[in-house]
């Protein structure tokens, strides 16, 4: 996956193993469905989903699995999700379509609406600052 320019959610599931497009088609079910507001196109190669410009949450193809990251994701008072990075991001991984639980993806989705972090501004202002 790494190197590969995608134009298309669609255009990035056509090149995985079966197993991990199963997956993703899984999560980009649910998202679609719960958060049918957002905006989403492939984001520095991967699939994200943004509401007013921010980004929300996306997933990617890691070696052994597929992370679906919660920009905001720290802050949401649901459980089931690990901290990433050094700023707000938190996400789960997945080996198995199986492993994803759509009704707590969902509960995170609706939690993603309220909670957020402003990345958008985030290099212009150089702080990160919550929204709401």
């Amino acid at each position: 996956m790494k190197g590969i320019k995608h134009e298309s959610i669609a255009a990035y599931h056509a090149v995985l193993a079966e197993e991990d497009r199963t997956i993703c088609d899984r999560l980009r079910g649910v998202i679609d469905r719960v958060l049918p507001e957002a905006e989403s196109k492939i984001w520095h190669a991967h699939p994200v989903w943004f509401l007013d410009g921010n980004p929300i949450v996306g997933y990617s193809k890691l070696k052994h699995c597929v992370r679906l990251l919660f920009w905001s994701g720290q802050s949401f008072k649901t459980s089931g999700l690990a901290p990433e990075g050094t700023f707000k991001a938190a996400e789960a991984r997945f080996t198995r379509a199986q492993e994803v639980d759509e009704a707590l993806l969902a509960q995170w989705l609706e939690e993603s609406r309220t909670v957020q972090w402003d990345y958008k501004n985030l290099i212009k202002k150089r702080r990160l600052e919550r929204l709401s």
